[in-house]
């Protein structure tokens, strides 16, 4: 199996491909030669993280039964200072808004995305050291996010 896009340059820094069926533009600021009609592409990668997991986490508390209100999902990058400007590490944050009977259930679902289903997860690991923790009803759950 492989994957391949195709991305094709509209004028400056803009660049337009399509992913399923969805037109997705690139470009940079305005102050870089750009004309800031879409993200960047290294911030896709976070968007990439964050919808990755998400798509597992949400699936798997349904399957365990933790009903949630809500989940939302931070990831912050740390970049280096030099040229090329890379990310040197990751941290996931997940906010649920859940019963906090189950929360074993939820950090049990967020482990198994982290450490066995989250393509993305496990791909920026390679690059990178992936942290996360959680925050149940506003408050932060004791969990170790060191790889088991």
């Amino acid at each position: 199996m492989s994957a391949q896009i195709t991305l094709k340059w509209k004028k400056d820094s803009t660049f337009e491909t399509e992913l399923n069926g969805h037109p997705i533009i690139i470009d940079t600021s305005i102050e870089n030669g750009g004309n800031d009609e879409g993200p960047r592409p290294k911030a896709l990668m976070l968007v990439a993280l964050a919808g990755c997991t998400g798509m597992d986490v949400a699936p798997l508390f349904r399957k365990m039964r933790v009903h949630f209100e809500s989940l939302s999902i931070d990831v912050t990058a740390e970049t280096s200072d030099g040229i090329p400007m890379v990310y040197t590490g990751f941290h996931v944050t997940y906010h649920v808004v859940a019963n906090p009977a189950d929360s074993a259930k939820i950090v049990k679902a967020v482990r198994l995305s982290q450490e066995k289903y989250c393509g993305v997860t496990l791909m920026m690991k390679k690059i990178a050291p992936v942290t996360w923790d959680i925050i149940l009803n506003g408050t932060p759950l004791n969990v170790d996010s060191t790889e088991k």
